[in-house]
């Protein structure tokens, strides 16, 4: 397992992007790895949405760790799951989820603030440690200042450097900050960083891979990207197939929307 987590550490730390795309369940997991992605990482929303449920925080941990499982099972590179808040509000029972998450295969793990109290998400990560006992899993510590708007601009760039500080004290390896594309903001953040990767995610005009590097990103994730365009083409295909007019784009707001009325 330790080789595992050294070996994913490792690729944030190889002189190139660590371009990840994220997986919704084993077979694109498996698709993901056969593409030639040198570890593949989670989408929660793509993860949630396969089980049956909306993406927020909803999935039981049981049928988050059951997905993780099948992943880990048919992959031969590491892997590193999101986990959201750590499907708990108690650091003690998030350190136990986690542990079993290690126990299952995992490399890594995001685990996110909401935007919320950056306390909150440091006790978590010590309780992650504590539980691991030594076990090595690298921590990607995920802020959402810029995700959901609580800051922009100098306000947002020191906010995410502050958060940073905490989560690396408390044992995080990684930051990620999904929404940040402004390649100086990138920069400064990086710099402030020092040796801690810098994660970004796709977003529309996001710099190239090379541009990210040079600003000091060290990690690119898809996001939901590829989740949405593989179940906006199956509803698409499936209009086709039946012969009927082409259905509605299916967004993240439409397809969670539908999630949720499922009876999530």
């Amino acid at each position: 397992m330790s080789m595992s987590a050294s070996r994913f550490r490792e690729l944030h730390h190889n002189g190139a992007l660590l371009v990840l795309p994220n997986a919704w369940d084993a077979g694109s997991a498996v698709a993901i790895q056969h593409a030639g992605a040198p570890a593949v990482a989670t989408t929660s929303a793509g993860v949630a949405w396969a089980c049956g449920w909306p993406d927020g925080d909803k999935l039981p941990a049981g049928e988050m760790l059951g997905a993780v499982k099948r992943m880990a099972r048919v992959l031969s590179v590491p892997l590193s799951a999101d986990i959201e808040e750590g499907c708990a509000d108690d650091p003690a029972e998030v350190g136990r989820f986690v542990a079993s998450l290690v126990d299952a295969g995992v490399a890594g793990i995001n685990i996110e603030d909401g935007g919320r109290d950056a306390d909150a998400l440091a006790a978590k990560i010590r309780a992650i440690r504590t539980a691991l006992g030594g076990r090595d899993l690298y921590i990607n510590a995920r802020t959402d200042i810029y995700l959901r708007g609580i800051a922009s601009g100098d306000a947002a760039v020191d906010e995410v450097i502050r958060r940073a500080g905490l989560f690396r004290e408390a044992g995080a390896d990684g930051l990620f900050a999904p929404g940040i594309a402004v390649p100086d903001e990138i920069r400064r953040v990086a710099k402030a960083l020092g040796d801690m990767p810098l994660n970004v995610m796709w977003v529309p005009g996001l710099p190239s891979h090379a541009e990210l590097y040079a600003a000091g990103a060290r990690r690119l994730s898809a996001g939901i990207a590829l989740a949405i365009e593989a179940y906006a083409g199956a509803a698409k295909g499936a209009a086709g197939f039946m012969g009927t007019a082409e259905v509605a784009g299916l967004s993240y707001p439409v397809l969670n929307a539908l999630m949720a009325g499922a009876g999530g």
